[in-house]
């Protein structure tokens, strides 16, 4: 992701979003600090970040479709969480608090990574409070994680090749986002924190629970994703019953930040398709 269209995207978005946090509430009822965006006006579409996202890696779709969509990318503090708060279970019921709370009503829902998996998840436990899914890079069948529980995460170099993994053209990487990630990874109990988060989308395996899923969904996957595989993608559109599968070539596991135009043009004729769209 380079420097110089981020710059861009924020000065388009500068003027029109409001950026706020709320607290929600997991299993714990420990109240947990998100950040929010609410930028634009229509229907409500709600954007669910990876294990190491952020809200601004959404901007470069956000300021293609806010004049379409009341865009609300919500961003936990992940690699915080601590007991039954800290899996993919904890945080579908943050974000079920966040719908009814501060949101009431239906949303689109777009995952990426993990947060395609929370996002599937909730369109199975409350179908009501989902009208549509679009899927990146979404766990919940088969992934890679970054790290593990024998992996030497001390070094610089190591990170650096790990996030590049995400990218089919590594010059998409931002600097500032492998500092982030060293600064996060060597800290102990964020690490332990990311391996458990992990772990419970490796146990919470949907393949034998897409049958159920009622929304209409776009399953929007970079065909170099060597994270979660061209195969997770096709086993997502054949099981979910009303899905449709769009290839985005020459892109890895991230792309909205690595083809944000061809990412943002997918969510708007997708929008379009779902009644009242």
């Amino acid at each position: 992701m380079s420097a110089t269209p981020m710059r861009s995207n924020q000065s388009r978005l500068a003027e029109r979003d409001v950026r706020s946090e709320v607290e929600l509430v997991g299993p714990s009822g420990v109240p947990v600090p998100a950040r929010v965006w609410d930028i634009g006006e229509g229907r409500p579409v709600v954007f669910v970040s990876g294990l190491v996202g952020l809200n601004r890696h959404w901007e470069g779709v956000i300021s293609r479709v806010c004049h379409r969509f009341r865009c609300m990318p919500v961003e936990l503090p992940l690699l915080e969480l601590e007991g039954a708060d800290c899996g993919v279970h904890g945080v579908r019921v943050m974000l079920e608090t966040f719908m009814q709370k501060w949101l009431g009503e239906p949303a689109i829902f777009v995952g990426s990574s993990f947060g395609g998996h929370v996002a599937l998840m909730l369109a199975l436990d409350r179908p009501d409070l989902v009208s549509g899914l679009v899927l990146a890079g979404s766990s919940g069948l088969a992934e890679k994680p970054i790290v593990s529980e024998t992996t030497k995460r001390d070094s610089y170099e190591w990170i650096q090749t790990k996030i590049a993994e995400l990218f089919h053209d590594p010059d998409s990487m931002d600097t500032s986002d492998v500092e982030r990630a060293f600064r996060e990874l060597t800290d102990r109990k964020k690490a332990r924190a990311m391996i458990k988060l992990s772990r419970s989308c490796r146990e919470n395996h949907l393949g034998s629970e897409l049958h159920r899923v009622q929304a209409p969904t776009l399953v929007l996957w970079g065909r170099q994703d060597i994270v979660t595989p061209p195969e997770a993608a096709s086993e997502f559109a054949q099981k979910i019953p009303n899905a449709r599968l769009h290839w985005i070539e020459r892109c890895g596991h991230a792309p909205m930040i690595e083809r944000p135009e061809e990412f943002a043009s997918g969510l708007l004729d997708f929008v379009d398709s779902i009644p009242g769209g």
